[in-house]
């Protein structure tokens, strides 16, 4: 059952009334009710357009966390053969907020890493509703290094609200952590391709998207802060987010003209979640596409590449 937002309840009512109209011809097998269907279906597909041809920022924040968006365990599940887990940081702890293992895409072997929110209430509290701890980063910094050993590329897969700010995770370094991952990024002389397949949350996503392509589905978000903490810390007021989702430049349109995103994965009419298969798909596309772009560059071209993207940050459509 698909799950609507705030702003698709004209669309809901009248998807309802369709699905309230074949019920009730599935019950009186006499009544024909293909016309009046047919005809809501048109009117739900046409609004469906217009609701989702120019989203605000606001909206866009909210599509990006919708529940029902495919999440990374789907991506790998569906993209990836031959996967292998690997868990811990041989130091502290199993992160579940953090997956990641060896893998194939296309016949080529990867490492990939990704945050997991988990897709109904057991899975999301395991899982810290995708939000990592240290020990996360610290794995997400051996698996790098495995694959840095053994020259295969990274794939991360980013879709986090933030780093978890819990006084456990400061006491045992999610600073240092963030940046030691950062710092891993920047350091491998593999390709390292990141796609932000909903939200892209603070340090928490760049501590796995300072890559060399950074790709974004249509509809995904990444900012500095939420728009919630954005409002909180400037106007003292949560509610108005709205507002700080405007000024805080978070979609992957605004972000691509800043040089911060450099590929946008169109997603399906009405979003991922609509229908997460033909998403799915697109992400595997871009992510073959792209590692056979990267695959002929040495590890030397590959570090100047990333070194050049972070130094001219911003450089792109600053005037504006």
């Amino acid at each position: 059952m698909t799950q609507y937002l705030d702003f698709e309840k004209s669309l809901a009512e009248i998807e309802g009334k369709a699905e309230e109209l074949r019920a009730m011809a599935r019950d009186n097998p006499d009544m024909d009710v293909n016309k009046e269907a047919s005809a809501l279906d048109k009117k739900a597909a046409d609004m469906l357009t217009s609701l989702y041809a120019n989203l605000s920022p606001w909206r866009k924040c909210q599509v990006a966390r919708h529940p029902q968006r495919p999440h990374c365990k789907d991506y790998i599940e569906a993209l990836f053969d031959e996967y292998t887990p690997l868990a811990g940081d041989r130091n502290f702890a199993d992160d579940h907020a953090v997956m990641g293992g060896l893998a194939r895409i296309d016949g080529m072997p990867v490492m990939v890493i990704g945050h997991e929110k988990g897709d109904d209430t057991k899975s999301r509290i395991a899982r810290n509703f995708g939000m990592a701890r240290p020990e996360g980063y610290r794995k997400a910094i051996r698996l790098m290094e495995l694959a840095n050993r053994f020259g295969l590329p990274v794939i991360t897969l980013v879709d986090t609200p933030g780093a978890y700010p819990g006084k456990g995770a400061e006491e045992r370094g999610q600073s240092e952590a963030i940046a030691r991952s950062t710092e891993k990024c920047l350091e491998l002389g593999v390709p390292l391709i990141s796609v932000v397949i909903g939200e892209g949350g603070s340090g928490g996503a760049v501590a796995f998207a300072t890559a060399n392509r950074v790709a974004m589905l249509e509809h995904s978000i990444y900012s500095v802060i939420s728009p919630e903490g954005c409002a909180s810390i400037l106007w003292k007021d949560a509610e108005k987010m709205r507002e700080s989702a405007e000024a805080l430049r978070l979609t992957s349109k605004d972000l691509h003209e800043l040089g911060v995103c450099d590929t946008i994965i169109k997603e399906p009419r009405g979003g991922a979640h609509r229908d997460a298969d033909a998403a799915i798909k697109s992400v595997g596309e871009t992510l073959v596409a792209l590692l056979k772009d990267l695959g002929t560059m040495s590890a030397s071209d590959l570090r100047q590449d990333r070194r050049k993207k972070y130094l001219d940050l911003g450089s792109k459509g600053l005037a504006a």
